[in-house]
Formats: structure tokens, sequence, C-alpha cells
């Protein structure tokens, strides 16, 4: 992630390089169209037409937000600390201990320059809980160059004492804002607007002599729809907790056949994770070469992942993913997974009565927040199908993942981690049709690494005979 993050930075300080000389390369254009001018050297004329090839391209602020969120991301829900991601290091913080969560093969430290933009983010955002850490590493970082002039930095030592400064203020540290805005004037004395701040926060405290000693407690920001997320993090935190087998004998694990003549050959190695809701692990469901091949085949088509809103599919924050939908006509590594899943399953994944292959990449800080899988409402986009509701899911891990990337089950209280090449299958509704409250889950963020998934959703029509139908809500 700070790897990226970086790259970002370099790419957007390229781009304004770019514009820069675009714009130079306009106004030569202009000044050759004039009577007595010299025309543009052929040289010119190719890098400009070079640079409106690779463009739309280039990475905007855009994903230089989307990067700074994701940081803000992964040190929420694995409770990161600023200072060691800075470092390049993964360690979490809880109370005074200091845990490394994941060792690097190398270290990638981040500037102060990189760590300004973080925090400018979110202090941009209002969200001052996360822009005062990073804010306050790039204080110390700068401080620690300054008078270092580095190409790359847009911002200085002066930029993050005074967006920190006023950080402060408005979570009611006026202490703290003063004694920052106090070292941004000896930096630059001649600053009306900083002198008239210390002014003002030098009156405040006079005022309320109480506020120099008090310490502001900087609540993290509510997340409304999210009313699970203490639990959510918990078992992203565990990095995938399986159920211990021998102390649960009802978990077990066997050679699966299905009664399938298709699987008697070659059975598929089959692990039962939880009972209620029914979730199995198979192991080793695709091979390498199948599972490169999918890859390769959703890649041109990847966009950014949506979700049902009403009757609209829109991006939203919490699911940060792209994914693409492949017709089983596109390659017939696909006929011959459907023929896998049905002989497991026993169920009819062909359309309409099963949704087409949905192959989704998960890049670093990518998740997807607690969902249901089934529709939880009769105006659901889902029913247009007219297949019925989304009644069994079978999720395949197209890759590994280094950390991170579990996916946890929020009231079945446990977390499969990313085994690669195996799939995963549970039952979205009981068999009287009610949507099983049990199976709220969620894809934790990616810490390090790129999760590939495939999701094939069979609906219920069609399997009426496959999955008889049962007049208790249990079942």
């Amino acid at each position: 992630m700070l790897t990226i993050f970086k790259v970002f930075i370099e790419f957007v300080t390229i781009l304004l390089l770019f514009y820069v000389l675009v714009f130079w390369l306009r106004g030569m254009w202009d000044l050759s169209s004039r009577p007595g001018i010299e025309p543009t050297p052929p040289a010119l004329e190719a890098l400009k037409d070079g640079y409106e090839k690779v463009e739309q391209d280039l990475p905007a602020f855009e994903d230089l937000e989307g990067a700074a969120r994701a940081l803000m991301r992964l040190q929420d829900v694995y409770m990161l600390s600023v200072k060691g991601l800075a470092r390049g290091v993964f360690q979490r913080v809880t109370g005074c201990a200091v845990t490394d969560l994941y060792s690097p093969r190398r270290l990638f430290s981040l500037t102060g320059d990189d760590c300004f933009q973080v925090g400018k983010v979110a202090y941009d955002m209002g969200d001052y809980y996360h822009a005062i850490p990073w804010l306050e590493e790039a204080v110390s970082l700068f401080r620690g160059s300054y008078g270092e002039w580095k190409t790359e930095d847009e911002a200085s030592l002066e930029d993050a004492l005074d967006y920190l400064a006023f950080a402060y203020f408005q979570v009611g540290n006026i202490s703290c804002a003063l004694s920052l805005s106090r070292e941004f004037l000896l930096y630059s004395p001649d600053n009306k607007r900083m002198a008239r701040n210390v002014l003002k926060y030098e009156k405040l405290l006079a005022e309320s002599p109480n506020q120099a000693v008090a310490e502001a407690v900087i609540q993290r920001p509510n997340v409304p729809h999210l009313q699970t997320r203490d639990t959510y993090e918990e078992l992203c935190q565990t990095l995938g907790s399986q159920p211990t087998h021998y102390q649960i004998p009802s978990l077990y694990c066997s050679y699966e056949t299905s009664s399938s003549p298709y699987l008697l050959l070659q059975p598929v190695r089959k692990e039962v994770i939880h009972l209620e809701p029914y979730v199995v692990l198979y192991h080793d469901f695709v091979s390498d070469t199948e599972a490169q091949k999918i890859r390769g085949l959703a890649e041109p088509w990847l966009q950014r992942s949506v979700v049902a809103s009403g009757e609209k599919q829109l991006p939203v924050e919490y699911r940060i993913s792209k994914s693409a939908w492949l017709k089983d006509t596109v390659d017939p590594v696909l006929v011959t997974l459907d023929h896998r899943i049905a002989s497991l399953t026993g169920l009819d994944v062909q359309p309409p009565y099963a949704e087409y292959l949905q192959v989704v990449n998960y890049g670093i800080g990518g998740h997807y927040e607690p969902h249901f899988d089934h529709a939880t409402s009769p105006t659901s986009p889902l029913y247009r199908m007219n297949s019925g509701n989304r009644v069994a899911t079978f999720m395949i891990y197209l890759s590994s993942v280094e950390a991170g990337g579990a996916t946890a089950f929020i009231y079945g209280n446990f977390s499969v981690p990313v085994v690669k090449n195996a799939a995963l299958f549970w039952w979205n509704l009981h068999r009287s049709g009610e949507g099983d409250g049990d199976t709220l889950h969620a894809g934790c963020p990616v810490l390090v690494g790129d999760k590939w998934v495939a999701n094939k959703w069979i609906h219920e029509y069609g399997q009426e005979f496959r999955r008889p139908c049962s007049s208790s809500p249990e079942d």
C-alpha cells in the first residue's frame, strides 16, 4: 500500500509537470500560427501528441484520494500505527502494546509530503480523527529534513504546521493550536493570517485557562449504515480464523462426490466450516491454470463495482473493488466450471436460474463491508431476472493474499482466510424461502496482496426439486 501510494504521489507530480509542459506547448502552437513566426518543431508536435494519448491513463486527484482513504481504512480496521505505516511496517496498537501484524520483505518509508497528502485528504473531509495523526507525522518528518529540497514535495513544514494547528483548533485543543502556530511564525514571521490566529488562541486561553491543560478526545467518525463495525473489525483482525475442528466434532473434512458421476473419479476435498449458517470450503476446486485463465478473461472488462440502491446501481465507499461479468459462451473453461459447481451443489446453475460468473478484484485496501447476498427488499433489482431470490452463493478464490482479505461472517462470529483455488459455499435462504440473517458477511480489506474471487449466485427458481422447500423457517 505504501509503495502504491508513493507511486501515486510521483505520478501526480509528473502529471503536474506534464500540464506545465502542455501549456507551454500550446503557447508555442499559438505563436507558430502568427505571421512571421517559425512553425512548431516536429519533436514538440510528437511530444504533444504522445501526451494526449496517455493523458487519460495518468492518475488523477481521485486516484490520490482513493489511495489515502485506503490507508485510513487499513489504519482503522487493523488498528495500525500511523508511525509504523510511515516507516513501512504494519504494527497493531492496542493500549500500550504494539504487535507486528505483518513483516514485509522490504521496507518502503513515506516522506513528510506523503503523510501530509493523506492528512490533507482527511482534513478536507472534516475528519480530524484521521487528519491529526497523519499531519503530526508529516510535521515530524518535515522537521527532521528541514532545509532539504526535494523535487517531489508539494508541501512544506509550514503547510503541515498550518493544517495541523487548525485541525487541533477544530477539535478544541487550543493549547496545541497555539504552540504550532507560534512555531509556524518562526519560519514565516510575515504571515499576517497566522499572527491573527495566535492572538485569537491567546485570547481564548486567557478567557478559559482550563483549556490549556484539557486534552481533547477526538471521536472516530460514525458510520450510520454499519451497526456491526466492532464485530466486523475484530473478525478481520484475526486475518481469518476457522473453528478448531477437534473441539467441535460436527465439523469435519471429507472427500465429496455428491453421488455425481462427474466427481466419482476425482472427488473434491470438502471442509465443513460452520453449521449455522452452513458454510463449507471446497479445497483445490480450480487449478492454477483455470484461475489464471478466468482472471485473464475478466481483466479487460473490469469496472468499479456497484451496489443496488433502489432501482439504480451505484458505486459506494463501503464496496471498493472492480468487477466483470463473464458469460459461459466466452470460453470452454467457464462451461467446465459450471458443470463442476452443478455436480457439487446439485443445483441448476444455468441462466436464468443462476447469474453469470462475476469476477471481482480487490486491490490493497479493497473491501466490502457487511452485507447480504440475497435481496432483503421486494423492489431489489435481483428480482428482474424473474427467477426468485439468491438461494446460494458459490465463491471461488482465484488468488492468494499475503495478509487481510478474509471473509467474515458477522453473526456466525467466524472468518475464513483466503485459500487459493478453494471455493466457499453457503445457503442464503432457508428452505422456507426466508432469508437467513446469519449469512451477513463481509470482505475484509486487503492488507497486502491482490485478491481475486469469482462469484456464482444461484436463484430459487429451477431448484424446486433439487432443494425442496419446507414449512419450517428454521430449516
